[in-house]
């Protein structure tokens, strides 16, 4: 496999950011996961973290070097991380289970296979026009495709950031897994929360993917979203993924045929403490991350 990929995140105008994302690839499959947290102090960053984790820990499992069945494989790994979430949440005593979206994508064999949970999105785009796009889990979104408030309406809408379908919570998420679709030279998959799609619409995003090339794209996205956001902006995260020999290639494109069979690279924002705060110390982030991996390790063994 050939691809250019990178991923971005920042705080924007919020105090934490609570935004996750992750890939992974093995020699003959990606993949890549972007998680919107949400709840109070650290938990909904904890939700993402375990999140983009359970689905990273179990492809590194799964990939040998192939995914047997990638729609079986996002369904149960989402479901696994929402359990986690919960384990989680009742072992640490908290008052509120907390939640967070998440959408991803497994790309082998020339086709993309993909998932979501709440209103985080998957755009793909071929030669500069948008060709498939994940459809929000919000009240709002539904008013939309009912036919009764307009996209235009829906992006001023004042519930359009509630979401119905969530990781973590008393009710397991409801998955949407789209079928798969190939993917042909130079397309490119834009996973991304609401702190960028709320700020730039599908025909920006396209235009930008179409006349820079990718790490510049990437970058003009999240600087146009951060301004746009202002200073009270949501925090706004992505990956993008272009596949094969790109229409513009990068010094950074990827090959996976130097992985060793069963070789396995992942990267991932982690847990960190925000820079000049106070409330969140580099002890409490390591025993965070113990917690979470015990949560996740529980799951994995049932």
């Amino acid at each position: 496999m050939k691809f250019t990929i990178y991923q971005a995140s920042r705080q924007g105008g919020r105090k934490n950011n609570q935004d996750r994302v992750a890939y992974s690839y093995s020699r003959d499959a990606l993949l890549m996961v972007v998680a919107d947290g949400m709840g109070g102090h650290m938990h909904g960053e904890i939700a993402a973290q375990i999140a983009v984790q359970t689905l990273t820990e179990e492809f590194q499992k799964a990939a040998k070097p192939r995914i047997t069945d990638p729609m079986l494989f996002l369904a149960d790994a989402i479901t696994r991380g929402h359990f986690a979430i919960n384990d989680y949440a009742v072992e640490q005593d908290l008052l509120e289970i907390p939640h967070t979206t998440v959408v991803a994508a497994i790309v082998q064999d020339g086709m993309a296979f993909w998932a979501h949970v709440g209103d985080s999105r998957l755009y793909l785009f071929s030669d500069g026009s948008m060709v498939a796009r994940t459809e929000d889990h919000t009240a709002v979104a539904q008013l939309v495709r009912d036919g009764i408030i307009s996209e235009e309406e829906a992006g001023h809408h004042p519930e359009r950031n509630k979401v119905a379908n969530c990781m973590g919570g008393y009710s397991p998420p409801q998955v949407d897994c789209s079928p798969p679709v190939p993917l042909h030279d130079a397309d490119t998959m834009l996973l991304c929360t609401d702190g960028i799609w709320g700020m730039i619409n599908a025909q920006e995003l396209s235009a930008l993917l179409h006349a820079y090339t990718l790490d510049d794209a990437v970058r003009h996205m999240m600087d146009h979203a951060e301004f746009r956001g202002g200073a009270h902006g949501d925090n706004l995260s992505l990956i993008a993924m272009t596949w094969g020999e790109a229409r513009m290639p990068s010094k950074d494109s990827i090959s996976t045929l130097a992985l060793p069979d069963g070789g396995v690279t992942t990267q991932i924002n982690a847990l960190r403490p925000m820079p000049g705060s106070a409330a969140v110390s580099d002890d409490e982030i390591e025993r965070a991350i113990a917690e979470i991996q015990q949560a996740i390790q529980k799951i994995s063994a049932k």
